[in-house]
């Protein structure tokens, strides 16, 4: 039964994506490029305080 949920979940992802490609045209790699770019800018400020976090000693 999971791997049938799976299966589902993964074909809708790709009818969605198949539908915005569809609908965006030509606009479509910019539009993936800003979602890849701040996707990226998240995970790297949310690494960067991490690293800080862990460098930094603790005061009691």
């Amino acid at each position: 039964m999971k791997n049938v949920l799976l299966f589902a979940f993964w074909f809708v992802v790709g009818l969605i994506a198949l539908f915005l490609a569809i609908v965006l045209g030509d606009s479509g790699a910019w539009y993936l490029a800003w979602v890849l770019g701040t996707v990226m800018m998240i995970l790297i400020a949310v690494t960067g305080t991490v690293i800080l976090e862990a460098e930094t000693p603790d005061h009691d």
